[in-house]
């Protein structure tokens, strides 16, 4: 009986300490683990060590990652707008087409009407905003599949697009304004100011999440990880903004995309809108009983996502200095494919908006470095695929490997 007894309390001491659960790694535990971010960093790395030694050193100049950075600057918004719907576990295929849309109809209000840019921007704003509404109204209250809903909204915005535009497949925008949104480049003051606010506000939220989850009693990491986590943001800011002011400073429209990530994130980890969106997302019918206006967080997720689409229709346009009736075959494949390869889960309920800026810099890199080895685009679309499809089995391999966080 007393051996028992030892052998309960000493089962017990190794429960409840923790170095004693960690000692015991194996595969199964590691998959089971929430890695963040960690499978993603590993990854561009060494796409970027890669492209670095091919390349001859050209991929890490700075004027090469400046370029790289504007052109996922487009690629990022619209991610954005795909992190939240597939936060909820939906789909919304009409993004791109919303995009072009919307700025087609900022483009004709300013070449053809003479209106100014802030009242063409807002009109497009707008018009993202209702044509969010109407999908939210099909999938939210007419419980109609998104999947249906916003492949059809793909045709039928591709359809308005050409209508706008009548018989002539671009139109140049020459607002001054508007053209200069994408291109322009930051003064150093703001350079530096900026990216170190962003960074100390996000050090800011950290600690403060940290306090919050002490007042609770739930468990937080050790304060020198928080500090190294930190200091690992501040470091790599410093460094990507020091690179950027070696060639012509600061991108805006980098600059653009970014503040998007951080308000975003802000909205999903700091409000009641964030955890009600991650509660419907991770299980309905539960979020549903538990009082969650499910309805009104899917009208607002998909109206918000819309207006996202406008906003990367508005960059997208800015950067062309045009509006082409001819939608890209990528883009929208792009923007989902950004955010799951970024960590967020196409069954809805797990992923962090910073998955955007990861998954849309993989998807960069590979671009940008197969064009520095003159590859075709063939190539290009093969490679994407690939790590697309590595990215979605290795979700589906985690959600299955941990019944209790998978749907």
């Amino acid at each position: 009986m007393k051996t028992d007894a030892n052998d309960r309390a000493s089962a017990n001491a190794e429960m409840s300490d923790p170095q004693s659960s960690r000692s015991k790694f194996t595969l199964s535990s590691l998959m089971r683990g929430d890695l963040g971010f960690i499978p993603v960093l590993v990854t561009l790395a060494l796409i970027t060590l890669y492209f670095q030694l091919t390349t001859s050193g050209i991929f890490l100049q700075a004027r090469n990652l400046t370029n790289l950075t504007q052109q996922i600057v487009v690629i990022s918004i619209l991610s954005t707008a795909a992190v939240l719907v597939l936060l909820l576990g939906e789909i919304d295929l009409s993004l791109a087409a919303v995009a072009q849309a919307c700025a087609a109809i900022m483009a004709t209000l300013s070449v053809y009407q003479n209106w100014g840019a802030i009242p063409s921007i807002l009109a497009a704003l707008v018009a993202g905003a209702i044509i969010g509404l109407v999908n939210g109204f099909f999938i939210a209250i007419l419980r109609v599949p998104s999947f249906i809903v916003t492949l059809a909204g793909s045709i039928g915005y591709a359809g308005f697009l050409l209508l706008v535009l009548g018989r002539q497949t671009t139109l140049i925008v020459r607002d001054p304004v508007i053209r200069s949104l994408a291109p322009t480049y930051l003064n150093p003051v703001l350079g530096w100011g900026i990216p170190i606010v962003l960074a100390a506000l996000y050090a800011i939220g950290v600690w403060y999440e940290r306090r919050k989850r002490l007042q609770a009693g739930l468990p937080v990491k050790r304060s020198p990880t928080l500090l190294a986590q930190v200091a690992a943001i501040f470091a790599i800011v410093f460094l990507i903004v020091f690179l950027f002011q070696t060639y012509q400073g600061v991108p805006q429209s980098v600059m653009i995309s970014l503040g998007i990530v951080v308000a975003l994130w802000l909205v999903l980890r700091k409000t009641l809108f964030g955890r009600h969106l991650y509660a419907v997302g991770g299980n309905e019918e539960a979020a549903r009983r538990a009082g969650i206006n499910v309805i009104g967080i899917k009208m607002a997720v998909f109206t918000l996502a819309s207006m996202l689409a406008a906003v990367a229709g508005i960059m997208l346009t800015s950067r062309s200095t045009a509006v082409a009736t001819q939608i890209s075959a990528t883009l929208l494949l792009n923007a989902i494919a950004a955010a799951v390869i970024g960590g967020v889960s196409l069954f809805g309920g797990r992923g962090s908006v910073w998955a955007v800026i990861l998954g849309a810099l993989v998807i960069g890199s590979l671009d940008n470095g197969l064009d520095l080895l003159n590859q075709d685009q063939s190539v290009k679309n093969i490679v994407q695929g690939i790590v697309l499809v590595l990215a979605v089995t290795a979700d589906a391999l985690v959600r299955r490997s941990n019944p209790i966080r998978g749907k």
